[in-house]
């Protein structure tokens, strides 16, 4: 009986941290060929980094950066900011698809 009241107290502990804890993530694929793709990692870091700007994008600190053959995925908090990222890639021909 006591292990079973320390588990049930860890549960509520380990659920409150969580609930404290917990942010919305929006998410946004970006589509292309393999040699367009394949420089855009570096300049997405570099943007999060404040190394570069980009027009009409307000900065990203938080942007998560995943990388594969044809697709980039990226992921923030702030959902504003990655709804003008999409369009920034959409007036330069990419293809976009986000999660809001």
């Amino acid at each position: 009986m006591k292990t079973e009241r320390r588990i049930i107290m860890a549960k509520s502990v380990a659920s409150r941290w969580v609930e404290s804890h917990l942010q919305a993530e929006h998410r946004l694929v970006i589509f292309g060929t393999s040699s367009d793709i394949r420089k855009l990692p570096n300049l997405l870091r570099s943007f999060r980094d404040g190394k570069i700007a980009m027009s009409e994008v307000s900065s990203l600190p938080d942007l998560g950066i995943q990388e594969s053959f044809d697709q980039i995925t990226v992921w923030s908090t702030d959902r504003v900011a990655l709804k003008t990222l999409a369009n920034w890639f959409e007036k330069r021909g990419m293809e976009t698809s986000g999660v809001w």
